[in-house]
């Protein structure tokens, strides 16, 4: 299924699009594509996604606040205007040094 979950060919403001919760993470998919997702998200001070992988590359944006991203162990820390990419298959996790937005662009390798 492939969906916009906001209007095209309009101006967006991603750091109005996502409101920050208490204690939380807050997401919202910008668009879904067989070749791939965007997805906003908030992140409350404290807030973690534990260690993982994913079979696709991955940029993370960062719009808001500051954040840390940890790739196969080591920890980066970015500022609003600042991107990382996490390749596919290596462990990374997400921490929220204080609040912050990030966008996230999952890329698919499409065989």
């Amino acid at each position: 299924m492939e969906t916009n979950i906001f209007e095209e060919a309009t101006i967006l403001d991603f750091t109005e699009l996502v409101e920050y919760s208490a204690n939380g993470i807050v997401s919202k998919r910008v668009l879904e594509k067989k070749a791939g997702n965007v997805t906003l998200f908030a992140f409350d001070k404290d807030q973690k996604l534990s260690e993982h992988t994913a079979p696709f590359d991955a940029m993370v944006q960062i719009i808001e606040g500051k954040g840390e991203i940890i790739i196969n162990g080591k920890s980066f820390f970015l500022e609003k205007g600042k991107s990382i990419i996490m390749p596919a298959n290596v462990p990374h996790a997400v921490n929220a040094v204080e609040k912050f937005k990030m966008l996230l662009t999952m890329i698919k390798e499409i065989a």
